[in-house]
């Protein structure tokens, strides 16, 4: 019985990419002939059956831009650039569309040694910091059975001393795996919707206005009460922004 369920669950599979697929192709077909709302239509469509895809964000995007629809544009652009960080198209056609953004922010730049230490973290992913921690601990371990059995001295200080800086470099790339791991989860960026939306000094609507912001502007969430989220911009200002007020980069 399950290999006929594993067998249905294939056609359907196929069947569903296929549709897919067609409805892609029809939305492409309608950008192309200037029907960008359409073509949105089709895209969303598509992104209701929970399919997600750098191509599928960056055409939506495109749709959006020639609407001069800011915030989605930026949106939908930053989606695709989440799952294709290198896309030369992709970082070209943002640039374009936070060129019709209002808000002109500094970014405030990082210094020192966090600098330093978040620069090299950021050079490989989690996964390959764990993976080289694992590789020098087996290294290690590999080398210290050579320094344990061999008969010649020399061969003994060289296994010791390489042992003992494979266990060195190895605890420095599990200290950069959890750090990268902590600094993916604290990265929670945010568009702004709102044409114009008030940021309060505090998650309430009483408390006094400590700035505003506009759609398409980047922030970065960095705690939620209720229906309230605490935003930083790139210039270091906090504040609280309705939930309403943004969309959040990384529910996919």
């Amino acid at each position: 019985m399950k290999p006929l369920i594993y067998i249905l669950a294939f056609l359907y599979s196929i069947s569903f990419f296929a549709q897919n697929n067609k409805v892609f192709e029809h939305a492409n077909s309608l950008y192309t002939e200037g029907n960008y709302t359409e073509a949105i239509e089709e895209y969303n469509a598509i992104l209701e059956t929970d399919v997600h895809s750098a191509d599928l964000y960056f055409n939506i995007a495109n749709a959006h831009y020639k609407l001069n629809h800011i915030a989605p544009s930026i949106y939908y652009y930053e989606k695709a650039l989440l799952l294709r960080p290198n896309d030369e198209d992709i970082k070209n056609n943002i640039a374009y569309a936070r060129n019709m953004t209002i808000d002109a922010i500094d970014i405030l730049p990082e210094v020192g040694f966090s600098r330093l230490i978040k620069n090299v973290t950021n050079t490989t992913s989690f996964d390959n910091w764990a993976k080289l921690a694992v590789g020098l601990v087996f290294a290690f371990v590999i080398l210290f059975l050579i320094y344990y059995f061999s008969l010649s001295t020399s061969k003994k200080r060289i296994a010791f001393i390489s042992s003992i800086a494979c266990l060195f470099l190895s605890s420095i790339a599990v200290t950069l795996a959890f750090n990268k791991y902590k600094l993916v989860e604290s990265d929670q960026p945010a568009i702004v919707f709102a044409q114009e939306a008030q940021i309060k000094s505090e998650p309430n609507l009483r408390s006094s206005e400590a700035f505003k912001l506009h759609e398409g502007t980047k922030v970065q969430i960095i705690d939620t009460i209720k229906n309230w989220k605490e935003i930083r911009i790139t210039d270091g200002k906090t504040g609280w922004v309705l939930n309403t007020d943004i969309k959040m980069l990384k529910a996919f």
